[in-house]
């Protein structure tokens, strides 16, 4: 029988290598896209060794083509963290809108089943709590976040049209706050700011008075729910993410604790438009998908700290090796 094929965008950021490893062990030939605006070829370079792998440096936005048979498209190339995206903010809007548009269209072509990499974001500041997939959201689409929020919101229409208009076999994922090696540790975000700081004894930067909330899994949790959706002739969209909820002022001070570190807490100013709240409800994904997360946030922090501590090498400890 013929190994699978899967098209993987955005495949040489923090998740997307994730999902071409698990796809790799899967039995899949997996070939990566990616324009490398925040993704890095580091993270994909082992990746020849475990299976059929093959990285090319593309921009979905310009045009995607790919010979031979393809079994699955894997749409996960954006900025995702708020330092990219509002560095970025046309080329995050034009890959969530031109770049869904082509690998939709490649999709259509292969007769492939597709899988779009939505978020947790396209519930904005939410009214209600925890988040279903019924409810619509509460966002700025003027706001500096609303570059990031609506790019995702219009992926997902332009998906569900394709499935309705174009009979495309398709999916979507909405993705809560994820965490684990392999992450930039300075792309803004908590978990890997957090850890920076207190490996380096810095100052803890919470921003505004901490209360705000997130709910956070582990990566390999992530991957397992969007492997399991891939699989299912699911169209979504469905929320991974671990219904745990802590506060920021908790998740500094958990990791600063995990780390054994004696960082200060520092609060800073909260960004525009910055969420109150954030939890999935995840009854969908446990009835329909029989997933739910396995990694709890200290064994996850835990693995996260172990990675970062390996690879943020001080240049004096690169020279003394």
């Amino acid at each position: 029988m013929p190994r699978p094929r899967a098209v993987v965008t955005g495949g040489a950021g923090f998740l997307g290598s994730h999902l071409c490893e698990r796809l790799l062990h899967e039995g899949y030939g997996v070939l990566c896209l990616d324009d490398l605006s925040t993704g890095s070829p580091s993270n994909v370079a082992h990746l020849a060794e475990v299976g059929p792998f093959r990285l090319v440096r593309a921009d979905v936005t310009d045009f995607v083509h790919v010979v031979g048979d393809v079994d699955a498209v894997l749409h996960f190339a954006s900025p995702a963290s708020p330092i990219d995206y509002l560095r970025m903010p046309i080329e995050t809007l034009k890959v969530g809108s031109i770049g869904t548009l082509h690998t939709l269209g490649l999709a259509k072509e292969k007769k492939a089943r597709f899988l779009l990499a939505s978020t947790s974001e396209a519930y904005g500041d939410p009214q209600v709590h925890p988040q279903p997939e019924s409810y619509w959201g509460h966002v700025n689409p003027v706001g500096p976040r609303g570059v990031y929020d609506e790019a995702k919101r219009f992926a997902e229409a332009m998906t569900m049209a394709y499935r309705r208009a174009k009979g495309v076999d398709t999916a979507i994922v909405r993705i809560f706050n994820t965490h684990g090696p392999r992450m930039r540790p300075d792309d803004g975000r908590a978990v890997p700011t957090f850890i920076r700081q207190a490996l380096a004894g810095e100052p803890l930067t919470v921003a505004g008075d901490g209360s705000q909330t997130r709910s956070i899994q582990y990566v390999d949790d992530l991957v397992e729910g969007c492997l399991r959706l891939l699989g299912s002739t699911l169209a979504g969209p469905v929320n991974i993410g671990n219904p745990h909820e802590v506060s920021i002022e908790h998740l500094a001070r958990l990791v600063r604790d995990l780390v054994g570190s004696a960082s200060p807490i520092r609060h800073i100013a909260r960004p525009e438009d910055d969420p109150t709240v954030r939890r999935p409800d995840i009854t969908l994904a446990r009835s329909s998908l029989g997933w739910e997360p396995t990694v709890d946030l200290a064994d996850g922090l835990h693995r996260t700290i172990a990675w970062f501590r390996d690879s943020l090498v001080t240049p004096a400890a690169q020279q003394a090796v």
